[in-house]
């Protein structure tokens, strides 16, 4: 049992924040902000109109005027003082994402923590936006490139990171140059309103980062918008899918990243301790609300029983509660909705043959949030809808095959491709499953292989839509177009200087 988190004093008003301001909506339109650790209403949000995100868009497109020809030298000075910000602040951001996520703090602070990697590669944009110089690239010719930035950017992100994705967009779209508009999730908007008022503290010119909170309406207009030239966006297959086609179909550059349903293949050779140790951690973290969540555990052979028994032993002491108590290893579900969701797909996939080893459905914690709790499914098969679609959830199935060629056959049969994971002692299988894996981010007995922010993120399949995958050098080039210049200089004095040898070649 867990003590009951304290209740809010009042419903707190939240805003755009547009050229360095808070802005109250002109349509009118509210969206109602929760606790999901108590399910009370703690946030009225603005949700934007057309003309909001217009003002937002001509805000930033009079500071690029400006901020595109801002030294990359003072770039780099602001963005280390924001870095410094983000880092004394770590604990107050990690407080709004628990307060509106769910997540407990220790998940809190490991998503501000992931996010700092983005902002500290961002530091070092002067040395990524060096251009090339051939010399004598034809005789008297010389060519060289620079990478320019785009202009207006726009970033569309989830609820389960509000502040570790916008992390993964606007310090490197404004590094670059660029200047950026932020529209988070309805469902938990403090956090990234918060490190957004951080860059403005941090001494960024107004209208560099604006923040517009809303709905549908939002991002059509965020995607139609003829001054937007690129949009980033992190969310479910279906939407992903939908920003891609109207975002290029007005002309935009869209990196569009979508759903999951990751894998982590089981060899009989694993240590077991071990890979059922990262299934609870990569299946439950975060109430498994997360695109790189271990969804399916993939048993191979004889390793099924010992495994599954070892992933119970493990999850039964699990405790659940609200993310504020630091007791509290996993924490409620976003939204009651959801919560009733992922609650319908365990009771489908009983009624499929699915056998329940952990039923979450009867958790008890003290508060009357959207709690369930840590579920575990055996015996789950590849035609049963809690296999075949992203539950988003603390749900993890358990698929038995004899092989590992099966279970490489479940990769390349899944729709999606975001992440894989193998787990095993033998190096050849491993440097094996790096070639077969149909994913686009392998682990290694690593269960989330989500990499650092030098390197960068993306799946394949229905898992991304657009070329670019997101931040480190993918991101780069991502908010930059590259310019050539093919450059002749004759001589100043208008007559042919000999050179003492034939230069016509």
């Amino acid at each position: 049992m867990t003590a009951e988190t304290p209740k809010e004093s009042a419903i707190r008003p939240i805003h755009h924040l547009i050229n360095g301001d808070p802005v109250v909506s002109d349509s009118g339109r509210k969206s109602p902000v929760f606790n999901p650790a108590t399910g009370e209403q703690t946030g009225e949000l603005d949700l934007a109109s057309v003309s909001d995100v217009d003002m937002a868009v001509s805000s930033a497109k009079a500071a690029f005027d400006q901020w595109r020809n801002v030294s990359l030298a003072r770039r780099t000075k602001l963005m280390f003082a924001y870095r410094d910000l983000v880092s004394r602040n770590a604990e107050e951001i990690a407080h709004r994402l628990t307060a509106e996520h769910g997540k407990v703090m220790s998940d809190s602070m490991g998503e501000v923590a992931r996010g700092l990697e983005n902002i500290e590669y961002a530091c070092g944009l002067s040395e990524h936006l060096k251009g090339t110089y051939s010399e004598h690239a034809s005789t008297g010719v010389d060519v060289y490139s620079v990478r320019r930035p785009l202009g207006v950017v726009a970033g569309i992100t989830p609820f389960n990171f509000p502040a570790m994705v916008p992390f993964w967009m606007f310090p490197n779209a404004i590094a670059c140059g660029n200047t950026f508009i932020l529209k988070p999730s309805e469902r938990d908007p403090s956090a990234p309103t918060f490190i957004a008022e951080l860059l403005q503290e941090a001494g960024f010119p107004p209208g560099v980062l604006n923040v517009v909170h809303g709905d549908k309406v939002a991002v059509d207009r965020l995607l139609e918008h003829r001054d937007i030239q690129a949009v980033s966006f992190v969310g479910s297959t279906p939407i992903a899918k939908y920003v891609y086609e109207l975002g290029s179909a007005n002309g935009k550059r869209v990196q569009a990243l979508g759903g999951a349903k990751n894998h982590m293949v089981v060899l009989p050779d694993a240590d077991i301790d071990l890979a059922a140790d990262c299934a609870v951690s990569a299946a439950y973290g975060s109430a498994g609300e997360r695109c790189m969540a271990i969804s399916v555990v993939v048993a191979v052979g004889e390793v099924g029983d010992p495994l599954v028994a070892a992933i119970k032993t493990r999850t039964k002491k699990l405790r659940v509660g609200p993310g504020t108590n630091p007791t509290s290893e996993m924490g409620p579900l976003i939204t009651a909705e959801h919560l009733g969701r992922v609650t319908n797909y365990i009771s489908t996939a009983a009624d499929n043959g699915a056998r329940i080893v952990l039923d979450g459905r009867g958790i008890k914690v003290n508060t009357s949030g959207f709690f369930l709790g840590a579920t575990l499914l055996d015996d789950v098969t590849t035609e049963m809808s809690v296999y075949t679609d992203e539950i988003f959830g603390p749900v993890l199935c358990v698929v038995r095959v004899n092989t590992y060629h099966e279970a490489v056959e479940l990769l390349a049969n899944n729709p999606w491709g975001n992440g894989a994971a193998i787990f095993t002692r033998d190096g050849g299988a491993a440097r094996r499953f790096q070639e077969d894996a149909d994913a686009g981010m392998i682990g290694l007995n690593v269960p989330i292989p989500v990499p650092v922010g030098y390197h960068s993120f993306g799946g394949w399949k229905n898992s991304a839509f657009g070329a670019h995958t997101i931040y480190g050098p993918e991101g780069i080039h991502f908010y930059t177009r590259p310019k050539v210049m093919t450059t002749r200089w004759p001589d100043p004095s208008g007559s042919k200087v000999d050179l003492g040898f034939p230069t016509n070649q």
